[in-house]
């Protein structure tokens, strides 16, 4: 049985993760813990891992918090920096027995998006990534949209590929979205969506779509418990629940 806290518990997130954790046979829930509570509670409670569904502001807070108070942590909070992720991995060599995921996206589908989209973008002179979320989200582009587009450019500089063709120059109102290591983003905020993502890729005479949707919050629970199951199996920094897959 692994004992489990939620921090953000009575959130639009939070509060599946809760009835996803009480469900499980494996793990149960000790502490569900909000904005006003001592994070310090989730160990006098004898959590073992905590998840985090927070707030961007508050989320790297939290997880150095946790790591203080010897718990492994999930979280799925958006927000994250190169800098800001510097800092926990540096803050985990202090605890060489603690393991923090950091995953963009539970969701299983969007996951793989994020592993396909990788893999394909070797192959295409043109990649741009479009996010469509809730008019609720705070954080735009979306972590996944990031984390997506990260991916991309990694592989087309590992391949050589020259920048994506673009001849725009003249955006003052930057209709062409956020630029994420060269690829180019664009956020959509709208009532009736809850999250989703299109990677579009072109050649010359082709076009080639990846898409997710997740069309309710419970889509990404399968992904958070595989997470709670598995950090403790996982020490350090990891960022993106694929790392936890056989892929």
């Amino acid at each position: 049985m692994i004992n489990v806290a939620v921090l953000g518990a009575s959130g639009r997130m939070g509060t599946h993760v809760v009835d996803a954790v009480t469900a499980a046979d494996d793990l149960q829930v000790v502490a569900a813990l909000d904005v006003t509570d001592d994070i310090a509670e989730a160990a006098r409670a004898g959590a073992q891992v905590a998840v985090d569904f927070t707030v961007p502001d508050a989320t790297e807070a939290n997880v150095h918090a946790l790591i203080d108070a010897g718990l492994h942590a999930v979280v799925g909070t958006t927000g994250w920096t190169r800098d800001s992720l510097g800092r926990v991995e540096e803050h985990l060599r202090e605890r060489p027995d603690l393991g923090v995921l950091i995953a963009p996206n539970f969701a299983i589908g969007a996951v793989l998006a994020m592993r396909f989209a990788a893999m394909a973008a070797p192959y295409f002179e043109s990649a741009e990534v479009v996010e469509l979320h809730h008019p609720k989200k705070v954080d735009a582009p979306s972590g996944t949209a990031v984390h997506t587009a990260q991916g991309i450019a990694a592989a087309r500089a590992a391949a050589g590929l020259a920048p994506s063709p673009d001849a725009t120059t003249h955006d003052p109102g930057g209709a062409r979205g956020a630029d994420i290591d060269g690829v180019h983003v664009h956020a959509v905020r709208l009532r009736g969506m809850v999250a989703h993502e299109e990677v579009l890729f072109g050649n010359e005479g082709e076009a080639f779509t990846i898409r997710t949707d997740s069309f309710d919050r419970v889509s990404f629970m399968p992904g958070v418990l595989l997470g709670v199951r598995q950090v403790g199996l996982h020490t350090g920094l990891t960022v993106g629940l694929d790392q936890y897959m056989s892929l």
